[in-house]
């Protein structure tokens, strides 16, 4: 991946590599910045140093900063200022952090690096130094980053992702064939702690294209309007729930120059695509699945038209064939592989797999096993994901196995969400649930059984433990939980009852 970056360097210096807030900088201004932050990184000799923090804003000096690590030897961890000092403590902590990279001062990383002895790098005002991007020693070999997602035990749970890995994302897209080249602009809409990020920010990278990033500033979903129409977005990845909230507006939109909507990180629903690429008459709508542990998608499903639409499960457009280098199989509770339109676990073994959780081996132990395909035993991941494949081999998405879902894009655990409002107060049934509404609209409830006390300190609780969008947006009390036949809360029942309750 940094072989392409360097090529398109060299290719296009004076071509713009980012937009930011309006403002406009060059390859070879983000060369220059790379170059400086890493000058610094080095100057500071910190040893054994495997992986750097990064405190994601939406700025230049933040992206510089991701090149900059990796071009140091070390692969990034991105961090959010905004999150409960208690989760960045752990996530440093988990990742042996050494330094943090920064845009600008902020009391709650300072206090974090003062809390864990980490030395604190701003890299607004470093001095110049001369352009050097050279491959560090065995950089096939190192980590690219680790992206911390929610944990059922309230523990962050790390998913490394090799430079191989991304090399690979980077070389399966390039495969598909599209019309993509030095003069695309895409629109990179994603906090870095999200894998999309990933994809938004280092494929254009590669071929000399244009990142356009979306503001942060107010509503984030009319912002993404915005930058498509003033920016001239030809490349758009989103999340579903983006044009979910932008339906209403569709008969305004008018996107001739849009190449491609790629869609990923929840299903994509059959209708509102279809209105979608109504706005956008000479795209292409690209259904794109995976999970994180398989650097962000490694399956396509392109729509050229309605009739690729029309394919659906449940309502949802199909999620299409593997990409190159990865195989697909669907397996039945005993990890036995499962024949054409028969519904089971989604298994992915791939060149973008990552080696494993980040110093976890119970939880390696239950997510990858061994499978022959084609007379030689490869890695598989059990992605929890329902699916099934039909006759012509496209593969539909057909829901969760366990609780863990998609909000905003971002995958939540809501067992990490039960287990904190468990520890404040001190009830044992608790269940965290995602209510769609009519809109189409997702919203996060949490039910406690029987707990007769004022909300507001439980909900202020949450905001110091968890990231904002993990924090539910109603919290009711119910006189007694469901039970199924096995003695567990019937989460099925308590579900059905989110239409009720979502109405009060």
């Amino acid at each position: 991946m940094l072989n392409r970056f360097i090529n398109a360097c060299t290719q296009f210096p004076d071509k713009t590599a980012f937009v930011i807030n309006g403002n406009s900088f060059t390859y070879t201004q983000l060369s220059q910045k790379i170059s400086d932050i890493r000058t610094a990184i080095f100057s500071l000799n910190i040893p054994e140093q495997k992986l750097i923090g990064v405190v994601a804003e939406d700025d230049f000096d933040t992206y510089a900063s991701l090149l900059a690590a990796m071009f140091s030897g070390c692969g990034y961890v991105p961090l959010l200022s905004h999150n409960p000092i208690d989760r960045n403590e752990s996530i440093a902590e988990l990742a042996d952090l050494k330094l943090i990279l920064t845009p600008k001062k902020d009391e709650q990383i300072e206090t974090l690096c003062s809390n864990k002895n980490l030395t604190l790098l701003e890299t607004k005002s470093l001095s110049q130094s001369e352009i050097d991007l050279s491959l560090p020693l065995n950089y096939d070999e190192q980590l690219a980053y680790i992206l911390f997602t929610s944990g059922s035990t309230g523990v962050p749970k790390g998913v490394p992702i090799t430079m191989k890995n991304l090399e690979a994302l980077i070389q399966a897209f390039l495969a598909l064939g599209y019309s993509v080249s030095e003069n695309d602009r895409f629109m990179q809409m994603f906090e870095l702690t999200f894998d999309f990020s990933v994809f938004t920010t280092f494929a254009p990278l590669c071929i000399g294209a244009s990142v356009h990033t979306v503001s942060s500033e107010g509503i984030k979903f009319a912002n993404v309007y915005t930058t498509l129409e003033e920016q001239n977005i030809t490349f758009a990845a989103m999340v579903p729930s983006v044009i979910n909230y932008l339906r209403p507006y569709f008969e305004e939109m008018n996107f001739e120059n849009l190449k491609y909507s790629l869609f990923c990180g929840e299903a994509l629903i059959a209708d509102v695509a279809k209105e979608w690429k109504q706005c956008s008459p000479n795209g292409v709508v690209v259904n794109a699945y995976g999970p994180t542990e398989a650097t962000v998608f490694c399956m396509m499903y392109d729509c050229h038209d309605n009739m690729n639409l029309n394919k659906t499960y449940n309502g949802s457009v199909s999620i299409g064939k593997a990409m190159l280098n990865t195989d697909i199989i669907v397996v039945d509770e005993n990890l036995k592989a499962l024949p054409s339109n028969e519904k089971g676990e989604l298994c992915i073994t791939s060149a973008q797999l990552t080696p494993g959780y980040w110093k976890d081996e119970e939880k390696n132990k239950e997510a990858f096993f061994k499978h022959i395909v084609n007379g030689k035993e490869k890695t598989f991941y059990r992605s929890g994901d329902l699916a099934l494949y039909d006759d012509e081999g496209d593969f539909m998405f057909g829901g969760r196995l366990d609780y863990q879902v998609k909000l905003y894009g971002f995958r939540v655990e809501l067992g990490e969400i039960e287990h904190h409002a468990r520890t404040f107060s001190g009830v044992t049934n608790t269940a965290a649930l995602v209510y769609e509404t009519e809109t189409g609209s997702q919203m996060l409830y949490l039910l406690l059984e029987n707990y007769e006390t004022d909300f507001t300190p439980l909900k202020d609780f949450l905001a110091t433990k968890v990231p904002h969008y993990m924090v539910p947006s109603k919290i009711f009390s119910l006189p007694s939980f469901p039970f199924n036949n096995n003695g567990k809360v019937d989460r099925k029942v308590l579900q059905n009852k989110l239409k009720e309750l979502g109405e009060t």
